[in-house]
């Protein structure tokens, strides 16, 4: 069974890969980036771990030592980052690195000091819980309109992305962070689901070219402070194929009916329910 094919103007294109455009542009259109590649594009962004090495993708070690502490230890002392020949996960990964170099360094800084406070296991801990699951899964979003983010934080989707989208697509950009979800755009499905990180603003600063690297410092202070990982229930879902523009099939209101995918929110549901 073949595997998706590279084609580095199609990616630029969808709005999947909006985040990373910038970087993709600079990868060969011909052939699948390689480690070179990659680590010229570090280089010249002066890309640096959590620990402050210079970041250097890398093949994998073999044997042993390649847990998720070995993993997270070597980004932050040595910068070398395992990255498998070939794979589109970890080419994504990689893409996210160069995107958003200050939050990844962020997130690795964490992953390293929670490592060191409580070990590997049995229980990972709420801070590298909500690290891995924006880091796997999360998106950015930029609002200029505050009534529309306070519909996404109530899981008014109906509202927000059929009633409101031309304004959804006039005062919102969604940037995806989470390489897992990148890779989900290879061969999407309906119910993707992202977890979002809100910032408010400008209407002006949503067409300012250096929008993304103005989000990756916000986001970067953001997970600095305790309270951001103290809960995953601080990353809000959001179903990504929701998002105006991100498929044809969303043009029809009935989209949104489906409850299994957009669904209401403890909150609400909760309310819905009561006698």
């Amino acid at each position: 069974m073949t595997g998706p094919v590279w084609n580095r103007d199609a990616l630029a294109r969808s709005p999947w890969f909006g985040s990373v455009r910038r970087v993709l542009e600079r990868l060969p259109a011909d052939r699948f980036p390689d480690s070179h590649d990659l680590n010229a594009l570090a280089r010249e962004r002066d890309v640096r771990s959590g620990g402050g090495a210079p970041l250097v993708f890398v093949p994998p070690a073999a044997g042993p030592g390649t847990t998720a502490r070995h993993y997270e230890e070597r980004i932050f002392g040595t910068g070398e980052v395992a990255t498998r020949p070939g794979s589109w996960h970890d080419l994504f990964n990689a893409l996210a690195w160069l995107a958003f170099p200050r939050t990844k360094a962020v997130l690795n800084r964490l992953h390293h000091d929670e490592l060191a406070r409580l070990g590997e296991g049995p229980v990972r801990g709420t801070a590298r819980d909500v690290a891995t699951l924006f880091d796997e899964g999360g998106i950015v979003v930029a609002c200029a309109v505050p009534e529309l983010a306070q519909l996404l934080a109530g899981f008014e989707w109906q509202h927000l992305f059929w009633e409101r989208r031309v304004d959804v697509a006039r005062s919102m950009h969604f940037l995806v962070f989470g390489h897992a979800i990148l890779e989900r755009a290879l061969a999407p499905f309906k119910s993707v689901t992202a977890k979002a990180l809100v910032f408010d603003v400008t209407r002006e600063s949503l067409d300012d070219a250096t929008l993304v690297d103005r989000l990756d410092a916000r986001a970067a202070v953001h997970f600095t402070h305790p309270d951001s990982v103290a809960s995953t229930r601080a990353l809000q879902p959001l179903p990504v194929l929701g998002i105006p523009g991100w498929t044809p099939e969303n043009e029809d209101p009935a989209y949104y009916a489906d409850a299994a995918v957009f669904r209401p929110g403890r909150a609400r549901a909760q309310k819905e329910q009561a006698p």
